[in-house]
């Protein structure tokens, strides 16, 4: 017969310990893995909402200088400065306009793009998934039979059932 204090065999209550903090160190690890995955994901779309948040900031605080800005300089551009005429006032705050969108499309494009890559978090899930999978598999140990023949061989009294409240 083997000796039971020699770290082959452990007590229940070494089993039920072992078991716990092997638990709690797996909830602790799938925690973790989430706050990293989420983490990268946050940073992306941060990122994506700093770009939207510059497409509106640029939409519409510049847009009033811009346009003047831009119009002008359309208007100089084709001969307006000395005199001629050059293009009308209105063509040249339109192609302003138009101008401005452009740089805020292509902005919100930007964000758009940022915010794709945001993913749900993958490897969590799965491990998530995996570790449930082998809980379920997981039965308890059926307890032994109690035999009343034998208490009445012994001479012992009928064994009361235990509650575990």
């Amino acid at each position: 017969m083997s000796d039971p204090f020699d770290g082959t065999e452990r007590s229940l209550g070494q089993l039920v310990a072992s078991a716990t903090a092997e638990m709690s160190a797996l909830v602790h690890d799938e925690i973790a893995l989430a706050k990293a995955e989420l983490r990268q994901d946050v940073k992306r779309g941060a990122l994506g909402s700093i770009m939207g948040t510059g497409a509106l900031v640029v939409l519409l605080f510049s847009l009033p200088m811009l346009s003047f800005a831009l119009a002008y300089a359309i208007n100089t551009w084709t001969g307006g400065h000395n005199g001629n005429g050059g293009w009308n006032l209105v063509w040249c705050f339109l192609l302003s306009f138009a101008f401005n969108v452009l740089v805020a499309s292509l902005l919100g494009a930007i964000a758009v793009a940022k915010f794709k890559k945001v993913k749900p978090p993958e490897k969590t899930i799965a491990s998530a998934k995996q570790t449930a999978a082998i809980m379920q598999n997981v039965k308890p140990h059926p307890r032994p039979e109690y035999d009343k023949a034998l208490d009445k061989a012994l001479d012992r009294p009928a064994a009361v059932a235990r509650s575990s409240v």
